[in-house]
C-alpha cells in the first residue's frame, strides 16, 4: 500500500522555486534540447475505438502508429469521468476537489496554478486550438482559439482574445487545420522556431450527437461491427444506481442521436442551417431515409436496440476516422519540419466512453469503459524500447507533472499525479501507485441519473460506493472482466472488500472527503 502523500509541509518559499528553476532551465540549456510537447485530446473516444487496443472495431492507424513507435498504456484512469472535470486535471495534475472544477456546471478558476503557465514561465510557447469546455478563458496560452461551450460539428464558432468567428467547414478537420496553421507560425502568436513549445490540439469530436463529415457518413454502413457482449445487459446482480441510470441505448437515445427524424425536425433543421450545400445535400440522401427505415422494419424491443446501437456505432466510428485522420496530419508535418524526434506527443480522450457495453452510452460511471481512457505517447529521443504495453496505472493526472519534469519547470507541490519519466525511459519504478481514486461529482439531477459515487481499483479488484443510496459494489477483474457479477456481500471476498473499504476511507481522508449520511 502506498503512503499517503505529504503535502503542504513540502512547499518551497517563492524565491527558492524561482532559484531552482533558473538551474534548471540552466542545465537543460547546456544539456540535451528540451523537448517539445504536442498534446492531442479527443472527446468521449472509448479505448474500444482505438484498434491498437484491439477490440476489433475499426481502424486507427495514425494513433496506432503512436502506440506502435511509442507506448500503450492499458491502465489509464481517469479521477471523475466527465468532459470538463477532466480537462481542469490534465491542466492541474490534481483531482476535482483540488481544482475546483467539479462537474460540467463549474467555471474553471484560471488564476490557478497550471501545466502551461508553468511552461511559459521556463520559457516555452503555449497554444491550445480546439475544445475548452471550462467557461473561463484560457490563461496561460500564448496563442488559445478554442470552441465555446461544446462546440459545433458544422460551421462551428472558434473564440480567441480578437472575438468570435464562424468558419466553414467539419469541426475536425477545421481544429487540425488550425493547430498546424500555428505550427507553420501563422499570425503574430504562432510558432516561434527559436523556442520549445507546448501545442493542446483538443478535437469536439467523437462526443454525442456523432455527426460525421460529409465523406465519411457511408464509410461504415455495411461493415461488420462486433456486438457488445452486455449489450443486452439486465443488471440483475447490480445495485439500483446501475438500474436507474438514463443511459441506455433502447430507451434513452433520441431521434437527434441516430438521427430519425422528420423534415420538419428542428434538430435537422438548425444542423442543416450549418451546413454548405454540398454537405447537406450528403446528409439528405445518406442520412434522412433512416427514419423510414426504422419505422418500415416494425423492430421492437432487444431488436429495436440493436437497430439503434448499429445506426450509433456508424456514425460514432465515421466520427473517430476523422479524428484519427487529424493525427496523421500533425504526424507528418513534424515528420516534414524535422521535429519528430524531440516531440512528446501525447494522444488520449478527455475520458472513457461506452459504445453498447451495458446497454449503454455515454460515461460517468466507474466501470471501466467510462473510467479508462486510451492513452498512447510516442518520443523518439528519450523513450526507450518502444512499442511496449504498459499495464502500471497512470492516469491523466501525470500528464502535467511529467511534461514539467522533462521541460525542467516547476511543478507544484500539490499536484496529485506522478511523472511518467521513469516509465518512458524504461527506468524502475518502485513507488508507483498500486491503486486509484475515483469520485463523480456531478450526480442524478444532470443528464444520464447516474448517482454520486467513489471508490478505489488495484486493477484487479474494484469496490464502488454509492454514498447517497449506501450501495455497494465489488468486482473482481480478472474473473469478471465485464463487471456483471457484484461480489460485495460474497464472504469469499470479504477480506478483499475488507481491505479495499479501508484503503477508500484512507484516501477519502487524504481528498478532504466524508460521505454525507443516507438521505442527506
Amino acid at each position: 500500500m502506498a503512503p499517503k502523500r505529504i503535502r503542504r509541509s513540502l512547499a518551497l518559499p517563492a524565491s527558492w522555486r524561482f532559484l531552482l528553476l533558473a538551474l534548471l532551465i540552466a542545465v537543460s540549456a547546456e544539456g540535451a534540447p528540451r523537448p517539445n510537447f504536442v498534446f492531442i485530446m479527443s472527446d468521449d473516444h472509448a479505448y474500444q475505438a482505438v484498434s491498437a487496443y484491439g477490440a476489433g472495431i475499426n481502424n486507427t492507424p495514425n494513433i496506432d502508429r503512436i502506440a506502435r513507435e511509442g507506448i500503450r498504456f492499458d491502465r489509464a484512469y481517469v479521477p471523475n469521468s466527465l468532459c470538463g472535470p477532466c480537462r481542469a486535471t490534465v491542466l492541474t495534475g490534481k483531482h476535482s476537489s483540488r481544482n475546483g472544477f467539479y462537474d460540467n456546471r463549474s467555471t474553471f478558476d484560471g488564476t490557478q496554478w497550471t501545466m502551461a503557465k508553468s511552461l511559459q514561465r521556463a520559457g516555452y510557447q503555449t497554444a491550445i486550438v480546439g475544445k475548452w469546455h471550462l467557461v473561463s478563458e484560457p490563461t496561460g496560452f500564448d496563442h488559445w482559439d478554442v470552441l465555446p461551450g461544446q462546440g459545433k460539428y458544422y460551421r462551428p464558432d472558434f473564440i480567441t482574445p480578437a472575438g468570435k468567428s464562424a468558419i466553414d467547414g467539419y469541426v475536425t478537420d477545421v481544429t487540425t487545420d488550425k493547430a498546424i496553421a500555428w505550427l507553420n507560425g501563422a499570425g503574430e502568436t504562432g510558432r516561434k522556431a527559436d523556442k520549445p513549445f507546448l501545442l493542446m490540439i483538443h478535437q469536439k469530436a467523437p462526443h454525442r450527437p456523432w455527426d460525421p463529415a460529409p465523406e465519411r457518413l457511408k464509410e461504415f454502413v455495411g461493415r461488420e461491427i462486433p456486438e457488445p457482449a452486455t449489450l443486452l445487459d439486465d443488471y440483475s446482480t447490480r445495485t439500483s444506481s446501475a438500474v436507474d441510470a438514463k443511459m441506455r441505448i433502447g430507451e434513452t437515445m433520441n431521434d437527434r442521436d441516430i438521427k430519425t427524424w422528420a423534415e420538419d425536425n428542428n434538430h435537422r433543421q438548425w444542423l442543416y442551417n450549418h451546413m454548405t450545400a454540398d454537405q447537406k445535400a450528403a446528409w439528405v440522401e445518406h442520412i434522412d431515409p433512416r427514419q423510414a427505415e426504422l419505422e418500415d422494419s416494425g423492430l421492437e424491443g432487444d431488436e429495436r436496440t440493436r437497430w439503434k446501437w448499429r445506426r450509433y456505432m456508424e456514425d460514432y466510428l465515421a466520427c473517430v476516422a476523422s479524428v484519427d485522420e487529424g493525427v496523421g496530419r500533425v504526424l507528418d508535418w513534424l515528420d516534414g519540419a524535422g521535429l519528430a524526434e524531440n516531440t512528446v506527443v501525447v494522444y488520449m480522450s478527455d475520458q472513457g466512453f461506452y459504445l453498447g457495453e451495458h446497454g449503454w452510452f455515454d460515461k460517468r460511471f466507474m466501470y471501466e469503459e467510462s473510467l479508462r481512457t486510451p492513452m498512447v505517447v510516442r518520443w523518439p529521443a528519450g523513450l526507450k524500447e518502444p512499442g511496449r504495453e504498459e499495464g502500471r496505472i497512470v492516469s491523466n493526472l501525470d500528464i502535467a507533472p511529467t511534461f514539467l519534469e522533462l521541460a525542467g519547470a516547476e511543478v507544484d507541490p500539490e499536484v496529485d499525479g506522478r511523472s511518467l519519466t521513469a516509465i518512458l525511459r524504461s527506468e524502475p519504478t518502485p513507488d508507483w501507485r498500486e491503486d486509484f481514486y475515483y469520485h463523480y461529482h456531478e450526480g442524478p439531477e444532470r443528464d444520464h441519473n447516474v448517482q454520486l459515487h467513489d471508490g478505489v481499483t488495484d486493477g484487479r479488484h474494484k469496490l464502488i460506493h454509492f454514498y447517497k443510496r449506501d450501495e455497494w459494489e465489488l468486482y473482481d477483474l480478472e474473473e469478471d472482466p465485464r463487471e456483471l457479477s457484484n461480489v460485495a456481500d460474497d464472504p469469499r471476498y470479504a477480506e478483499v472488500r475488507e481491505r479495499l473499504t479501508a484503503r477508500l476511507a484512507e484516501l477519502r481522508e487524504d481528498y478532504g472527503f466524508t460521505p454525507p449520511k443516507v438521505g442527506e
